[in-house]
C-alpha cells in the first residue's frame, strides 16, 4: 500500500511541476522587445495634456492603493510602484501586461521562482506570483535574454513583464506574503 501511495504522490508532484512550467512558459511568450529599455520621456503633445504626462512619470502611487509596504500595479497605466513601509516609493517602472488581467483588489505574494523556462523556450527569472484567474497564474517576471515582446492576444497568459533590472528590484522587494494592490 505504501508503494502505491508514494507513486501516486510522485505522479501528482510531477503533474504539478509540469503545470507550473507550462504556465510560466505561456507567461513569458511574446513580450515586447522595448520593455526595460530607456526611452526619452514624452513631452506633452496636443493629444496629451501636461497632467497626463506628469502622471506617467509620477513617483507617487495612486491614492486608492492603500498604505504601508506594498507592490502597486496599475492596470490602466501598466506601471508598478514598490512602496516602502514609510509610504515612500522605492522604485516605479513600466511593465508589459499579460493577456489576462487580475481583478482590482488586494493580494499577497503566494510563491516565487528564481528561474524557469517560459512557453517560448526562453528562460525567465525572478517570477513573483500573487493570484490566478480561471487557472491562469498571474505574476511579475523578466526574460533572462532581456526580450519583452507583446503577448500573443490569442493566448491566455498571466506574466506581467518587466525589465531584468526591474525584475531584480521586484525579486528583492516582494517576498512571499508581501501585499500586492491592483488598481484600475
Amino acid at each position: 500500500m505504501a508503494r502505491s501511495s508514494s507513486g501516486f504522490v510522485a505522479g501528482l508532484t510531477a503533474a504539478a511541476i509540469a503545470a507550473v512550467a507550462f504556465l510560466a512558459f505561456q507567461a513569458s511568450a511574446n513580450v515586447p522587445d522595448t520593455l526595460g529599455k530607456a526611452e526619452p520621456s514624452p513631452s506633452p503633445t496636443a493629444s496629451q495634456s501636461p497632467t497626463e504626462s506628469a502622471k506617467q512619470e509620477s513617483a507617487a502611487p495612486p491614492e486608492e492603493s492603500g498604505t504601508g509596504e506594498r507592490v502597486v500595479y496599475s492596470l490602466g497605466d501598466d506601471r508598478v510602484w514598490l512602496v516602502g513601509a514609510d509610504g515612500e516609493t522605492k522604485r516605479t517602472f513600466q511593465v508589459t501586461p499579460s493577456t489576462v488581467d487580475p481583478e482590482a483588489g488586494t493580494y499577497s505574494v503566494t510563491s516565487r521562482s528564481s528561474t524557469v523556462t517560459g512557453s517560448d523556450g526562453v528562460p525567465i527569472e525572478h517570477v513573483v506570483r500573487f493570484t490566478d484567474v480561471d487557472g491562469v497564474v498571474i505574476g511579475f517576471s523578466a526574460a533572462v535574454d532581456g526580450s519583452t515582446p507583446k503577448p500573443d492576444p490569442s493566448k491566455q497568459t498571466g506574466g506581467i513583464r518587466e525589465s531584468r533590472e526591474d525584475g531584480n528590484a521586484m525579486w528583492t522587494f516582494a517576498t512571499v506574503g508581501t501585499t500586492v494592490v491592483v488598481v484600475p
